[in-house]
């Protein structure tokens, strides 16, 4: 039984009854490259996001940052130690592994001839690209896509902030792999 006490009185996700359709989550079929972010606490956000979400695997390309630094510690509050991380310098052949391994490589950005978020109808295992903070996702990364998706931006700004769209992007894909799942009357993800 949790004990309650004071302004600590909030309860893990997983404990909840709401959160006892999650339990059998191993793992999210879902790996991340951020290639060239520059931002220590983006990529710090991010570890933090993949432990909610349990990510399989986080790929810390090029010049983004990696463990262990201050300023990723200080956002990820721990996360980094517990998500499956690796860094290269040359995301392509990685990239190129992941697909004969089964990925679907889905490249996060705002082109024009990426399709919605929410109408994607991802083929799992996914891996997710995320680009430099300002200048996006490089034209040879991109090239290597199956495809192209948008985060729907209906205000003056025409994107996010990396950590934010990485955010927004994990859950959906947690979702439309819980209905998947649910429609193949599975109850373990994997």
């Amino acid at each position: 039984m949790l004990k309650l006490t004071g302004h600590m009185d909030r309860i893990p996700f997983v404990a909840t009854a709401a959160g006892a359709g999650y339990q059998q989550i191993a793992r999210l079929p879902v790996a991340v490259v951020l290639d060239n972010v520059r931002s220590l606490y983006n990529v710090g956000a991010f570890f933090r996001t993949a432990d909610a979400v349990r990510l399989r695997r986080l790929y810390l390309c090029g010049i983004t940052g990696r463990p262990p630094k201050r300023a990723i510690t200080k956002t990820a509050l721990g996360a980094e130690e517990r998500i499956d991380w690796e860094h290269t310098w040359d995301p392509i052949p990685l990239i190129e592994a992941l697909r004969v391994q089964g990925f679907e490589i889905a490249a996060v950005e705002t082109a024009v001839h990426a399709v919605d978020l929410f109408e994607w109808a991802p083929r799992f295992p996914v891996c997710l690209i995320f680009g430099h903070e300002v200048e996006g996702i490089r034209s040879e990364l991109s090239a290597l896509a199956d495809t192209h998706v948008r985060i729907p931006m209906l205000g003056a700004k025409h994107s996010l902030n990396v950590a934010t769209a990485g955010g927004v992007v994990l859950y959906e894909l947690l979702r439309k792999h819980l209905a998947a799942q649910a429609a193949l009357g599975h109850r373990a993800i994997r």
